[in-house]
């Protein structure tokens, strides 16, 4: 996507108490937002939905969405030692140890920021009968997209997983399905259940493919809908489906795999800001605009490599290093100075990665060799382009754990470590993958503005 800060014609709320701005670093800034707009003057031409539309892609980018904060919170949550952290941002310690408050800085901004994100596309779908003819399937689709990717965000870390008990009386997160313009007692929503998230995921995502083009620059576009389709399927476990949504993304030939994998990073630095053709979607990042969290956190100032940046918060421990063969091009693709850290994240203005093809080849791997199918190649040749690419011998024989410990390696510090435990139902350290300390809290101050909301277990 392009990343472009401009004011939109809607201000956008989050249920009720997302309106005052927080930082990542938990200070507050005391801001005084629009909470009306008049009906009559929100929407009123093709352009007005054109650029509320751009404002639903710039907070997507948002360092507390799809800027970082989804990412890490996935990997902090996730994490079984495999990384070290030595910040002293408050939220981020609080994941890092399973030991959240309600306060959580992180847990607030990213469900405020998300909403905010949710009413945008609201905006946009209420007026499509004004946007013009030919850009309308497009624009549909996108904020289709936007909407039924950030419910899937929501609901997979504020909610329990899917299977964890019943998904039809677990509560998810609140669907808002149409604009906030004047908040009243009616915008203050319960939480759905998990299964009615889902539905509203699917049906999102499902209706943004069929109206997306395959080309769409750098916004999303068919097969960013079918890949995030994908990783749907696979936490539901409906295996067939995500086999098939990954095969569509392959077999399209729009994204091969890139020969080097050291290429796949440091986009500005080496690239001047395009992504690698391996990248399906991502979050761009420029001098001029967008930030990347990731690297904020999991990136430092390396010396000999002018650009590079970052607090160096999050560090990777032997533990994580230690499960890389000998000759495997990712288990040197760290730095060290007086701690380890990824370089995947180094570079300053590198784009964010939310899916590339190397993903798709594991899901189709694994649902693959789950449902013993051969749907665009053998699990073995799909695990062995990714091994190869690495600089590994080709392996012979597959099981389901050489399998997921070769996503958890290939996709290591992308933001999937905690779903893929919890989907599989796997311990994360000592703690049961159902634990509720690996379920962010509903924010007090959401819950202080709108008794609708009930707390998740765990938290008082």
């Amino acid at each position: 996507m392009i990343i472009m800060k401009r004011k939109t014609y809607i201000y956008s709320l989050a249920l009720s108490a997302g309106l005052m701005l927080i930082n990542g670093c938990a200070s507050k800034l005391d801001v005084s937002p629009t909470q009306s707009i008049d009906e009559e003057a929100a929407l009123t031409t093709s352009r007005d939905v054109e650029v509320t539309l751009i404002g639903a892609y710039d907070g997507l980018q948002d360092i507390d969405v799809y800027g970082g904060a989804f990412q890490y919170s996935s990997e902090l949550l996730g994490n079984s030692d495999e990384l070290g952290f030595g910040g002293t941002f408050q939220n981020l310690l609080e994941m890092y140890n399973k030991q959240i408050t309600t306060a959580n800085a992180t847990a607030l901004a990213t469900w405020r920021d998300s909403y905010v994100t949710i009413n945008r596309c609201n905006n946009v779908l209420s007026a499509l009968d004004i946007v013009d003819e030919d850009k309308r399937e497009r624009i549909e689709g996108e904020a289709k997209f936007i909407r039924g990717s950030l419910f899937f965000e929501l609901v997979k870390l504020y909610a329990k997983t899917w299977g964890d008990g019943d998904n039809a009386q677990n509560p998810g997160v609140p669907l808002v399905l149409t604009p906030t313009r004047v908040v009243t007692d009616a915008d203050k929503k319960a939480r759905n259940s998990v299964a009615e998230v889902y539905a509203q995921v699917l049906d999102d995502l499902k209706s943004a493919k069929a109206l997306l083009p395959e080309s769409n620059t750098n916004y999303a576009n068919k097969y960013a809908a079918a890949a995030q389709l994908s990783r749907v399927y696979l936490m539901q476990s409906n295996f067939a489906a995500a086999r098939d949504e990954a095969n569509e993304v392959i077999e399209s030939g729009e994204f091969p795999l890139v020969e080097d994998f050291e290429s796949l990073f440091f986009t500005f630095l080496n690239n001047g800001g395009a992504n690698p053709e391996e990248y399906i979607f991502s979050m761009i990042v420029t001098q001029q605009d967008g930030v990347n969290d990731m690297n904020t956190f999991f990136g430092t100032t390396i010396d000999d490599i002018p650009g590079t940046a970052g607090r160096g918060d999050i560090r990777v421990t032997a533990k994580h290093r230690s499960l890389y063969e000998a000759g495997d091009v990712r288990g040197d693709y760290f730095v060290s100075t007086n701690n380890t850290f990824t370089q995947k994240h180094l570079d300053n203005y590198g784009n964010v990665l939310i899916f590339r093809s190397a993903e798709m080849y594991l899901t189709r791997a694994e649902t693959n060799f789950r449902l013993g199918t051969v749907v665009g190649a053998t699990p073995l040749a799909d695990i062995n382009k990714i091994r190869v690419r690495a600089g590994l011998k080709a392996a012979t024989t597959l099981t389901l754990a050489s399998i997921l410990k070769e996503r958890h390696l290939e996709l290591a510090f992308e933001g999937h470590t905690l779903h893929d435990l919890r989907r599989n139902k796997l311990n994360v350290g000592t703690l049961p993958y159902n634990s509720p300390r690996l379920i962010l809290p509903i924010p007090q101050r959401e819950i202080d503005v709108n008794k609708q909301l009930v707390q998740n277990e765990g938290y008082n």
